[in-house]
C-alpha cells in the first residue's frame, strides 16, 4: 500500500517521542531530523520537504509543547496538521456546471498514467451523482485506445462518442459538444492522447482543443508510483496547458507516496481524486485530512464508513443480523460476507483504515493468505445448497466428495467446518456484538455484514 514505508518510519519516531515525558529542543531537533529522511526516502520534493519541516520546527520548539503534559502528542498533532496543511488543507470538489448545462472535461496525461481508465472511472462516480455523461475518444493515436474506451464505458453504463482513428482530436471534441447539447447530456469527458514523454505536439494538440472548445476543467492524471517525476510532469503541463486538477493513480500500489505529498504545494494545485485499484469502481475522492491519518496510522474510519455505505445491502445486513442472533447463520451467508468484503477492497484495505493497526499491518497481512481465501470460496461452492444452509448434514462422505470438487485435501474442509461452527456458537453467544443487540444498528451507524 502507499505510504506504508514512510507510515512505518514515521510511527516509529514518534513512538520514542511518545516515550519521553518531557522534551527538550535537541530531541524534537533529532525526530525531526528523521522524518526529514523518511519524506525525502518517500520521493517528497526536497524544497517541500525543506518547508515543511521549518514549519513544524518552529510550531514544536515552543512553550505550548515543551510544557505540556503529553509533548510527544503535541508534536504528533503538529505533524499531523501541516501534512494536511501541505496536501491542501480543504476538500476540492469537481466544478460542475448546472445539470441543464453542458460541461467540459479534459483528461491529461503521460502514456501508462491510467488515463483512459481513469476517464471512465471518473464517468462512471458522476453517472452515480445523477449526471448523464459522455466519454469522447480523442486518442487516435494509441493502438486500441479508442477500443478499451468503449468497453469500460459499457461496464459503467455510459455512452463513448468515436469518429474513429482518422479524425483530428479538436474535431472529435467539437463534434462531441455538439452531440452532448442535442442528446441531453450534461458532462462531457475527453480522453485525450497521451505520449511516453512530454512533446510540442502533444501539447499543441491540447492548447488547440482549449482554443476551440471552452474546456471547464483540466483534469492531469499522474502515476503516483512514479514518485518526483510525477510532480515534474504536473509542472510542465500546468506551466504550458495549465490544470485545474491532478487525479493520482496507481496509490493502491508498492509507492512511495511522494507525488501525493508534493504536487499540490509545487504546482499549487489540488488533488481531486486517488486511484486506489484497477476495478472501475476503485477512485476515492481526495480527502487531506484522511491521508494525513492514514500516514500517521491513525485510520481512516470516515472512509471506511462511506465503502461500507455504498458497498453493504442494508436489507441483507439487516436479513443476516436475525440469522446470526438465532445462529441461524449457513455457508451461503458466509459466502456473501466474503462478496461483501472483497466490495470494499478486500480485508488488508479495511484493516488498513481502521486505527491503531499501522505497525501491525504487515503481521495481519502476512495472516490473512488470499489464496487461502480463494479456496475456502472453492470449498463453499462445491457445496450443494442444502449443504450450504444446513452445515450439520455434512458426513465424512460429503466432505471427501466437496474436497475433490474444490480441489483440496479433506483437512482443510474439516477445519472450514471447525471454524464455521466455532464462530456460530460465538455469535450465539455474544449477541451484542457488531450491533446486533440494544439500540445499535440504528440509522446513520455502519452495519457490517461479516
Amino acid at each position: 500500500m502507499a505510504f506504508e514505508s514512510l507510515s512505518d518510519k514515521l510511527q516509529n519516531v514518534f513512538k520514542n517521542l511518545r516515550g519521553k515525558g518531557r522534551l527538550s529542543e535537541a530531541d524534537v531537533k533529532a525526530s525531526l531530523k528523521e522524518v526529514k529522511m523518511a519524506l525525502l526516502e518517500a520521493d517528497v520534493s526536497f524544497k517541500v520537504v525543506k518547508q515543511f519541516i521549518k514549519s513544524v520546527e518552529e510550531r514544536a520548539i515552543g512553550a505550548d509543547v515543551m510544557n505540556s503534559l503529553t509533548p510527544g502528542q503535541q508534536v504528533v498533532k503538529i505533524v499531523h496538521e501541516e501534512l494536511i496543511s501541505l496536501m491542501g488543507s480543504e476538500t476540492t470538489e469537481l466544478k460542475l456546471k448546472n445539470p441543464s448545462d453542458v460541461t467540459v472535461l479534459m483528461m491529461m496525461g503521460l502514456q501508462g498514467a491510467g488515463k483512459t481508465t481513469t476517464a471512465a472511472k471518473l464517468a462512471g462516480k458522476l453517472k452515480s451523482k445523477g449526471r448523464k455523461v459522455l466519454l469522447v475518444a480523442c486518442d487516435v493515436y494509441r493502438p486500441a485506445a479508442i477500443k478499451q474506451l468503449q468497453v469500460n464505458g459499457e461496464k459503467q453504463g455510459v455512452e463513448v462518442f468515436t469518429m474513429g482513428e482518422n479524425q483530428k482530436p479538436v474535431n472529435i471534441a467539437k463534434g462531441a459538444y455538439e452531440y452532448a447539447r442535442k442528446n441531453n447530456f450534461n458532462v462531457v469527458i475527453l480522453d485525450t492522447a497521451g505520449r511516453l514523454h512530454v512533446d510540442e505536439d502533444m501539447m499543441e494538440e491540447l492548447q488547440q482543443i482549449k482554443e476551440n472548445l471552452h474546456v471547464d476543467q483540466a483534469l492531469l492524471t499522474v502515476d503516483a508510483m512514479t514518485g518526483q517525476d510525477a510532480v515534474n510532469v504536473a509542472t510542465v503541463f500546468n506551466d504550458k496547458i495549465g490544470i485545474d486538477g491532478v487525479i493520482l493513480t496507481k496509490l493502491d500500489g508498492d509507492t512511495r507516496g511522494g507525488a501525493a505529498l508534493s504536487v499540490k504545494a509545487v504546482t499549487g494545485k489540488p488533488i481531486l481524486y486517488i486511484g486506489m485499484g484497477e476495478k472501475l469502481s476503485d477512485l476515492e475522492q481526495f480527502y487531506p485530512d484522511r491521508m494525513a491519518s492514514r500516514i500517521l496510522g491513525m485510520g481512516d474510519v470516515l472512509t471506511l464508513i462511506e465503502k461500507a455505505q455504498e458497498t453493504v445491502d442494508e436489507e441483507k445486513a439487516k436479513a443476516m443480523t436475525q440469522k446470526l442472533k438465532k445462529a441461524q447463520f449457513g455457508f451461503d451467508d458466509y459466502l456473501e460476507s466474503m462478496n461483501q468484503m472483497k466490495k470494499m477492497g478486500g480485508l488488508s484495505s479495511v484493516l488498513a483504515m481502521m486505527p491503531g493497526l499501522g505497525s501491525q499491518m504487515k503481521d495481519i497481512e502476512n495472516a490473512i493468505d488470499e489464496k487461502k481465501m480463494a479456496r475456502t470460496e472453492a470449498i463453499i461452492l462445491s457445496m450443494t445448497p442444502k449443504e450450504r444452509s444446513n452445515p450439520e448434514i455434512l458426513n465424512p462422505s460429503r466432505k471427501h466428495r466437496i474436497a475433490r470438487g474444490a480441489g483440496v485435501d479433506i483437512a482443510e474442509v474439516n477445519r472450514l467446518v471447525k471454524q464455521f461452527e466455532q464462530m456460530r456458537k460465538m455469535m450465539k453467544q455474544m449477541p451484542g456484538m457488531m450491533g446486533m443487540g440494544g439500540k445499535r444498528g440504528k440509522k446513520g451507524r455502519m452495519r457490517f455484514p461479516f
